[in-house]
């Protein structure tokens, strides 16, 4: 089964520390945790200590916000898509650092839309509901094609997350900016 720190360490290594700039549809984050959508997130109230004294953000203890950081990740963004029940990780891997870039049910929806595109017209395993929710039949669905093929699925996931992408910054050119970063996220094997 899937391990949540090796997922982490992965995802980590894409997240920066803080940061605050304006362009960014997230606000201020700290290792990608953003205050507008998780303003209740336990670390805030320490790194507005932070702000106070000199040197911010260089000031900001790491190590003290550790455990809350992960704590964090785990909770919004590996448990809601039962990341320890899947048997693949590379596969719950790319599910956490993708849900954490662009929301969970986002990336559980590029899960569900792979595994039907897979599916040869539900004659592997069934469809499943394109919802972004991680239920049963998704899981089910899911553990059927990594039996068939685990490499084709995480790269159409991946496709999907860099067509996602691309389409985001048509809309927005100001998110070009991120272009890169964001495709460091989209591998394929």
């Amino acid at each position: 089964m899937a391990q949540f720190k090796q997922a982490f360490d992965v995802t980590m290594s894409h997240e920066g520390g803080y940061v605050n700039d304006p362009d960014d549809r997230g606000g201020e984050t700290y290792r990608g945790i953003s205050r507008i959508h998780h303003s209740d997130w336990s670390g805030w109230a320490k790194i507005d200590l932070d702000k106070q004294a000199d040197g911010f953000p260089a000031n900001i203890d790491d190590q003290a916000l550790a455990v809350n950081v992960e704590e964090f990740y785990k909770a919004h963004y590996w448990d809601p898509f039962r990341g320890d029940e899947i048997s693949s990780q590379t596969i719950a891997t790319e599910l956490f650092d993708s849900g954490v870039n662009m929301g969970v049910a986002r990336a559980v929806q590029f899960l569900q839309e792979s595994v039907n595109l897979l599916n040869r017209n539900g004659k592997s395993w069934d469809e499943i509901q394109e919802d972004g929710d991680f239920g049963k039949n998704t899981l089910k669905a899911l553990n059927a094609a990594l039996v068939i093929d685990e490499t084709t699925l995480f790269n159409v996931m991946n496709v999907l997350q860099g067509t996602h992408y691309v389409n985001l910054m048509r809309r927005s050119p100001v998110q070009e900016k991120y272009a890169r970063g964001w495709f460091k996220r989209v591998r394929t094997i």
